[in-house]
């Protein structure tokens, strides 16, 4: 919902990303707290959605998945993209997914591997196999998010792309390998779908049957299981903005390398990204920081270790 990299919002610039060249109107899965400004984001750049599936609880992507499958026509094409990526070559971007075309009309579940520029241990690899079409490769496998010494040598191999997250598969093909490979989660989800409660394009499932259903990815319930499974390897610009690193690589910085938002003073520091959405943010002399203020909380940590703010919430629960 942020405007992080434009000034457009993430959803905005997702759903603009998939407007026009023969693509529907979207389907959104999202909390019923933000379906306000889902609708009122997507109007405002006339990508108003077709359906707005307010999930009752989060259940993680496999079912989210799937609500927006039972929306969509069977027979069609679905592209599902999450909406905090950033993609800056689109022609590149559509350009795969019209390579991946013929097989998904075949059946095939196909995902985008992204080119790899870094040995990032915060992502999921993909073994690249055998070429069956045009720019198009059968999964050898899927790595789940390596050690740092086996992503180097991962890259090194230059056999290896990154899980973006982005799937490409028609509607039925992916209901069936659910249906195959984890039963519970399709029929809780059709059983919620089948008690939805429906305002215009707001659907609402029965949040009982579809708190039943498992908590499960679609790299765990269906991309790993299946035997027809592709990637296309693909450069694009993306990144998934899943970090403050990340952000600060994305961001124009000014001639010393700092990201500036909000309420920030810098004298002689270089390479910092500093964000504040209230109080006043001072910093001298420093470089290689991320400082974001947020409300009474304020994270301070170098750069090249935002991805341990996952073990800071841990600590902070305890």
């Amino acid at each position: 919902m942020l405007a992080l990299t434009a000034s457009e919002t993430m959803l905005q610039l997702t759903a603009a990303r998939a407007h026009g060249d023969a693509f529907a109107a979207p389907i959104v899965v999202a909390n019923a707290a933000h379906a306000d400004a889902v609708e009122e984001q997507l109007g405002a750049i006339g990508t108003a959605p077709s359906a707005l599936i307010l999930e009752p609880a989060g259940r993680n992507t496999a079912p989210a998945i799937a609500l927006a499958a039972l929306s969509a026509d069977a027979d069609q094409a679905m592209l599902v993209m999450p909406s905090d990526h950033v993609i800056a070559d689109r022609e590149a971007f559509h350009a795969a997914i019209h390579a991946a075309l013929p097989l998904v009309e075949q059946g095939w579940l196909v995902t985008f591997g992204i080119t790899p520029d870094a040995p990032e241990t915060g992502y999921g690899y993909i073994k690249v196999g055998e070429e069956i079409a045009a720019g198009v490769h059968r999964v050898a496998r899927f790595v789940e998010k390596p050690k740092r010494d086996v992503a180097e040598a991962m890259i090194a191999s230059g056999d290896h792309a990154w899980n973006g997250g982005i799937f490409l598969f028609r509607a039925d093909a992916y209901l069936a390998a659910l249906e195959q490979f984890a039963p519970e989660i399709v029929d809780s989800v059709r059983k919620a779908c089948a008690c939805a409660r429906r305002e215009g394009v707001r659907v609402y499932p029965d949040a009982a049957a579809f708190a039943v259903s498992p908590s499960d990815s679609i790299d765990y319930a269906v991309m790993e299981k299946a035997d027809r499974v592709a990637v296309v390897p693909v450069a694009m610009g993306w990144s998934d903005v899943g970090s403050w690193d990340a952000l600060h690589a994305i961001s124009e910085g000014d001639e010393r390398g700092n990201v500036v938002n909000g309420e920030v003073i810098m004298l002689d520091s270089s390479n910092c990204l500093a964000r504040s959405d209230g109080v006043r943010v001072a910093m001298v002399g420093v470089e290689d920081l991320i400082v974001v203020a947020s409300g009474n909380d304020v994270l301070i940590l170098p750069r090249g270790r935002s991805q341990d703010v996952k073990l800071l919430l841990e600590a902070m629960k305890g």
